[in-house]
């Protein structure tokens, strides 16, 4: 099983590391495209807004064909969005491969986690969901600081790597058909109360962090001194920590409650937020806080599934998929909101730190009135189930 996976995993990876990398060239990208800092950020944000709004409606579109077929044309879209990227001379041409980019994504998004779902059999089915949809979190610990290293003298090199990877994520892709999802049926968990205020926690949970991580090259220009090398170090401490914070979540929620897990890390977050200003001056404390704050954020999503799957452990694939755009809706409000903080009240970019700090207390204190409300069970959605032989194709 391990091996009809890994294609869908590195595919994640890619969009994963599509999505991060960008944050840590942005001030290269910046001066090529004459553009400010907080306009290159909006980047960001548009990838992510396209990526969290596409993802349901392209999966339903493509919902009638064969899940191969779904993630070749998937991939194809992403390759040639992120080649136009990187050949990409004004704002306006890299700004709308951007958005091309992002709903080739969100097929890929979509597309992998109904795929392993149906390939892997019930009582390994979290699991399997768990490995193909790791591959953004491997993103944050080794695809960011690559990407960074490799853009360091052309930024256009590292979105011709991430393309690369789309390529390589073809080979391999397993054949399955699944029963069409409509639009309506993947909205439907939607209507709940529950898993709406659920979902509003990973949104905002993001919003705050990616309120500074969008800027976190500039924010980090006291402690690198523009050097580029320190920056991919600082980067490279955030992604082990995350990392390190995903893994440690998981054994957490098999012994602990889940809620009390998110309340550990958004508390964590909060603080190592606020004291952003102080720890970003010199390079020593910023790889410590830079860790410490990537172990709170990768803890954050794994929480979330697990409440989200006890909610309705049959509508776990629709559910998490929910989640995946709940997150990216959070990354691209946390990118625009860090860039109207800057061009509005003039802060610089390590002071939205505490922007960041004040967004994610609130999410702590929603997060908490989720815990109190009762939980009532969602509507059962079915499993995506195979509607005919599976078929493996190397």
């Amino acid at each position: 099983m391990l091996k009809r996976l890994l294609p869908l995993a590195l595919a994640t990876f890619a969009v994963g590391t599509d999505g991060y990398v960008i944050a840590g060239l942005l001030p290269s990208i910046a001066v090529d495209l004459a553009v400010s800092t907080p306009a290159a950020g909006q980047l960001v944000t548009v990838f992510a807004l396209t990526l969290a709004l596409s993802a349901p409606v392209m999966g339903a579109l493509t919902s009638g064909l064969d899940r191969r077929s779904a993630l070749l044309i998937a991939l194809g879209v992403f390759v040639i969005g992120n080649a136009v990227t990187a050949l990409g001379t004004s704002y306006e041409v890299v700004m709308a491969a951007r958005i091309v980019t992002a709903v080739g994504a969100g097929i890929i998004t979509s597309a992998a986690s109904s795929t392993a779902a149906a390939i892997a059999p019930p009582e390994r089915r979290g699991r399997a969901l768990a490995f193909v949809l790791g591959g953004p979190t491997l993103a944050t610990a080794l695809g960011l600081p690559l990407g960074t290293l490799i853009g360091r003298t052309d930024w256009h090199i590292t979105l011709w790597a991430v393309a690369g990877i789309g390529l390589l994520a073809i080979v391999g892709l397993p054949s399955v058909t699944l029963a069409a999802a409509s639009l309506p049926d993947r909205l439907r968990p939607l209507k709940q109360g529950r898993v709406l205020a659920l979902l509003a926690v990973t949104s905002l949970a993001f919003l705050g962090a990616y309120t500074l991580y969008t800027y976190i090259a500039p924010a980090l220009r006291d402690a690198t001194g523009g050097n580029e090398s320190l920056l991919t170090l600082i980067l490279l401490a955030w992604g082990v920590g995350t990392l390190a914070g995903n893994i440690t979540a998981g054994r957490l929620v098999d012994h602990h409650d889940s809620s009390r897990v998110l309340t550990g890390s958004l508390a964590l977050a909060a603080l190592a937020l606020a004291l952003t200003p102080l720890a970003t001056r010199a390079l020593a404390p910023a790889l410590v806080w830079a860790a410490v704050w990537g172990v709170s954020v990768g803890v954050i999503v794994v929480p979330q599934q697990h409440r989200l799957i006890a909610l309705s452990p049959a509508a776990a694939p629709v559910l998490l998929g929910l989640n995946s755009s709940a997150l990216y809706i959070g990354v691209a409000l946390g990118g625009g909101f860090g860039g109207l903080a800057q061009e509005w009240f003039g802060l610089a970019p390590a002071q939205l730190g505490l922007v960041a700090a004040s967004v994610t207390v609130l999410t702590l204190l929603w997060h908490l009135g989720t815990t109190r409300r009762p939980v009532a069970p969602a509507p059962v959605t079915p499993a995506p189930t195979s509607a005919g032989p599976e078929k493996s194709k190397a």
